[in-house]
């Protein structure tokens, strides 16, 4: 496949979904032409076509948040991209990680939890917080203090909040054993990101072996 292949639209457009490679997440749908397409190959960072101000625009050129390319594919009637990237930052220019945060319908019937709490989301949230807090390093933030200290320091309080998530477990303490085993997960995703280990890989590991299971 080669770009004169891909079929644009009557005005030399094609739909790009970006989609975090990690996760999965649709982050935002946005357009490219043949030009913007062939910077984000050159580039190896999302660049599209703005309708609205009919011009190339380069994500993350003015607030940092880029998306580094990992694989581009496209359908089978070859007229819509799915970009895969590893995002630095919020996708979205209101600052949330993707563009699609509100529901326009749920169906409760379905399953799939409570669409309320959405307590899956945090941990991923929790996750980009803490890929930020790395990456920008805010003075007085607790998780700068972790990353500034390096491994072993990060290992030490796993340890540690493991120990203390085992002592209320043993006290049947189910009030301390919420608090410890919330800062015992806290701990670990920052020891995942200091080893460049995104959390789903983790979830996709779990999944496997319950399929393997049967």
């Amino acid at each position: 496949m080669n770009m004169e292949e891909l079929a644009f639209d009557d005005k030399g457009l094609i739909p790009a979904i970006v989609q975090d490679a990690a996760t999965k997440e649709v982050l935002t749908l946005a357009y490219m032409n043949k030009e913007s397409l062939g910077k984000s190959i050159e580039t190896g960072e999302t660049w599209f076509f703005s309708r609205s101000r009919q011009e190339l625009w380069h994500k993350g050129a003015t607030s940092g948040n880029t998306q580094k390319i990992v694989d581009i594919k496209f359908d089978c009637d070859s007229d819509a991209l799915v970009v895969l990237v590893n995002p630095k930052g919020a996708a979205c220019h209101n600052g949330t990680t993707s563009c699609f945060v509100e529901s326009f319908y749920q169906n409760r019937d379905a399953g799939g939890g409570d669409f309320d709490s959405a307590p899956y989301k945090i941990l991923y949230n929790l996750e980009q917080v803490i890929k930020e807090r790395e990456a920008n390093r805010p003075e007085g933030a607790y998780t700068t203090y972790l990353f500034e200290k390096g491994v072993d320091k990060i290992l030490k309080k796993v340890g540690e909040e493991a120990s203390e998530v085992i002592i209320a477990a043993k006290n049947r303490d189910a009030e301390e054993l919420k608090w410890e085993a919330a800062d015992l997960l806290y701990h670990l995703l920052v020891l995942l990101r200091e080893q460049d280990l995104p959390f789903a890989e983790i979830l996709t590991v779990l999944e496997k072996r319950h399929q393997e299971k049967g």
